[in-house]
């Protein structure tokens, strides 16, 4: 089989399409037939080398859509979908025409959605659930602010929190019209592109009366983490994936437990195969009833083309970048 590879961190010119035997099945496991695996920006910073724990030679790749050609009979032909912290980073990952699975790391594709878009769901969707649902525990009424609400995992908060019956403040440098606000049910959208986020704050203020945020999904950090809890109301939550920037931040310890809030923090690379499906799971009914959308395909490259597929990643595209 064709399998995008490396052996050593670096530049994407250390990545080699090699032929490999296709892999073979233990008891439990699964071989999946690939037919679109979408590529996260972890992906292109696991290659050069910023991922911690991956061990080499590997195949990358996370998140992917494809058929059940070997495994258990109630699954061989099944089509899925599935994505994991293990894969691509200890074991080989979903850039290859096969992979190997658990059998309860997959779960049924949903059948509103073509392999490209389920294989576009993985790591975004995974984030804002756990974040989102399994540890802010968000409730119908609530309001959610979302920081970097245009990027994957803001969008997948934001149709998230739409479906679990909460309002919504998007906060990003990049503002919609209002037409797209009412199709993507954001209430407030908050512009900070000048960086005043004391203005954020009052805005946030003034839309929910002087209570503020319940919950504050940060998708962001660095400069906006200690707005996302200025902004928050009392018991408020925050929940933090990433910071841009810096690493290090700073905020007022006394108000934070006056007003006693709660601080998440949730790496995706902690969930395997397996605890994945069970989100994704999850999900299926959001999906299959259109409350939620996987983002949008931007580009489609071959196997063949992964590198170039890999060096859009890199400079930023706006939109998932898939493999078929």
């Amino acid at each position: 089989m064709k399998a995008l590879r490396f052996n050593r961190f670096g530049d994407l010119s250390v990545l080699r399409i090699q032929e490999l035997p296709t892999p073979q099945i233990g008891n439990d496991e699964v071989l999946l037939r690939i037919h679109a695996a979408s590529i996260n920006p972890s992906d292109v910073k696991n290659v050069q080398g910023h991922m911690e724990g991956t061990t080499l030679p590997r195949t990358p790749g996370r998140d992917f859509a494809g058929v059940v050609v070997n495994g258990p009979p109630e699954l061989t032909g099944k089509e899925v979908f599935g994505t994991g912290g293990d894969i691509g980073f200890t074991r080989d990952g979903s850039h290859a025409e096969f992979i190997v699975v658990s059998a309860q790391g997959v779960a049924l594709k949903p059948k509103q959605l073509s392999m490209e878009e389920a294989a576009s769901v993985g790591v975004n969707y995974l984030a804002a659930y756990i974040g989102l649902v399994q540890r802010a525990g968000v409730r119908n009424g609530e309001v959610v602010l979302v920081t970097g609400a245009s990027g994957g995992v803001g969008t997948a908060v934001i149709q998230l929190a739409r479906w679990k019956g909460a309002r919504v403040i998007a906060v990003d440098r990049r503002i919609l019209p209002p037409d797209k606000l009412r199709e993507q049910g954001i209430d407030l959208q908050i512009d900070v592109s000048s960086q005043d986020y004391e203005a954020m704050i009052r805005q946030v203020r003034e839309f929910t009366s002087g209570n503020g945020a319940n919950i504050a999904f940060d998708c962001v950090g660095g400069p906006l983490f200690e707005p996302c809890l200025r902004s928050l109301g009392q018991s408020g939550r925050q929940v933090n994936i990433v910071s841009v920037g810096t690493r290090g931040v700073s905020f007022d310890l006394t108000d934070f437990f006056h007003r006693q809030l709660t601080l998440y923090g949730v790496d995706t690379r902690a969930y395997d195969t397996v605890a994945s499906a069970e989100i994704l799971k999850q999900l299926t009914s959001g999906f299959e009833s259109g409350a939620l959308r996987p983002a949008q395909v931007v580009s489609r490259y071959s196997l063949d083309q992964a590198v170039e597929a890999y060096r859009e990643v890199n400079s930023g595209a706006k939109g998932k970048v898939v493999l078929t």
